[in-house]
């Protein structure tokens, strides 16, 4: 008997050889065991391209309705991919688009396994980083100074007042930058990351430079001190303390530091520092990535891409080692949180079922090309793709006969 799920979740759908696993992992090690209505959306490049996007823009518009939704990597085309496909245009990338509708920030957390061990030996909990991810040199305006100039910084107010700032008077050639942020923006980011720090029991950290950039950094800093303060009790409730340092103190703490907290960064940082994360743990494809809005709504996925070297080898008809971790944490992370939000506990027990069998898969040995080199012992040899998932579903048959379902 299935168990059921009382309320929908939004399914969209991707590209390549994520695609691929994303039809193995729903068919093998969901659908068998779910009694669940999933609202399908195909935000595959040449879905998007014969829509013209629209596509994306009504699987955002089915997240806020329903609340959770579960996605699969997809291509953010350029010059070289509109051609592959012949597409009409270089369309934006989906997440971007999803994640502006819904004002949402994307947390990434990795997958803790015994033996594959972090490369930062002190890790011993997840380092979940939460990346504002507006403003900051991502919209940017930037120009050469091709000779001896003054650059200034002008504001000019609807009300016809002006500021000017000096910027540099340049003796020679020389580089400029002016980077924005919005207050509304940066005030989302703070209520996610406290919603999701009590979410996950975690303490809350931030980090900027206000030291060097008392504005801007600055309005960061306090934008969040307000915020926390307002949830204060909350966050007391839930046990989570709250800790603003300079950004280049909280790389030195994070690195020795045995983990277990949420790190929220600003744009560039949250860019760089992602990666730094995943790479001292192991690997993209043992991270997982969750939007969640500052109302309540949440989209999971795995944090890599669409993994296109596989694929053209899949395409040949060759075999394939393909790490399905990320993204079936994905669908046990969508799956928790309607279970959670539905109070379904049986729903929830199934996810954790799941993500154990996964785990316990890889702890006994049986793991994908790419992991291998990680692991502590090493592996004699490797899973193809399929075996993987067949592995992790005989695993959860076990669990799931268990107790009791």
């Amino acid at each position: 008997m299935k168990i059921k799920v009382k309320n929908p979740i939004v399914e969209i759908d991707g590209d390549e050889m994520a695609r691929i696993i994303w039809r193995l992992i729903k068919d093998r090690l969901i659908l068998p065991y779910l009694d669940i209505e999933l609202k399908y959306y195909d935000l595959g490049i040449q879905n998007r391209d014969r829509t013209e996007d629209r596509i994306t823009y009504e699987a955002a518009e089915a997240i806020r309705h329903y609340m959770v939704g579960v996605k699969c990597a997809t291509i953010t085309p350029n010059e070289e991919r509109v051609k592959e496909f012949g597409l009409k245009k270089a369309w934006p990338s989906p997440n971007a688009t999803i994640r502006a509708i819904l004002d949402g920030t994307v947390f990434r957390k990795p997958i803790i396994v015994k033996n594959i061990p972090p490369l930062v030996k002190t890790w011993k909990k997840p380092i979940i980083i939460g990346r504002h991810a507006y403003g900051d040199i991502y919209k940017s305006v930037e120009a050469a100074v091709e000779g001896p100039a003054i650059a200034e910084l002008k504001i000019r107010y609807d009300d016809g007042r002006e500021k000017v700032l000096n910027i540099h008077r340049f003796d020679s050639e020389g580089v400029v930058m002016a980077i924005h942020n919005m207050e509304n923006s940066i005030r989302s980011f703070a209520r996610a990351c406290i919603m999701y720090a009590i979410d996950q029991k975690v303490d809350l950290w931030f980090g900027a430079k206000d030291t060097i950039s008392k504005t801007y950094h600055g309005r960061f800093r306090d934008i969040f001190k307000e915020e926390v303060e307002l949830k204060r009790q909350e966050l007391d409730e839930a046990g989570v303390k709250y800790r603003y340092m300079l950004i280049d103190d909280a790389v030195a703490q994070v690195l020795k530091s045995e983990g277990g907290m949420l790190w929220a960064c600003m744009n560039y940082d949250g860019d760089v520092m992602s990666d730094m994360v995943a790479t001292g743990f192991g690997s993209l494809g043992m991270m997982t990535s969750v939007l969640v809005s500052p109302d309540g709504r949440f989209e999971y996925e795995a944090a890599h891409g669409t993994v296109v070297r596989h694929y053209r080898e899949y395409l040949k008809g060759n075999p394939t080692s393909t790490n399905s971790v990320a993204s079936i944490f994905a669908w046990t992370g969508a799956i928790r949180k309607r279970g959670e939000l539905d109070r379904t506990p049986e729903v929830c027990k199934f996810a954790d079922l799941l993500e154990r069998a996964v785990i316990e898969t890889i702890e006994s040995g049986i793991m994908t090309k790419d992991l291998v080199s990680l692991a502590e012992p090493r592996p004699q040899g490797y899973a193809l793709t399929e075996e993987f998932i067949e592995k992790v579903r005989e695993r959860l048959e076990e669990h799931l006969r268990g107790v009791g379902f």
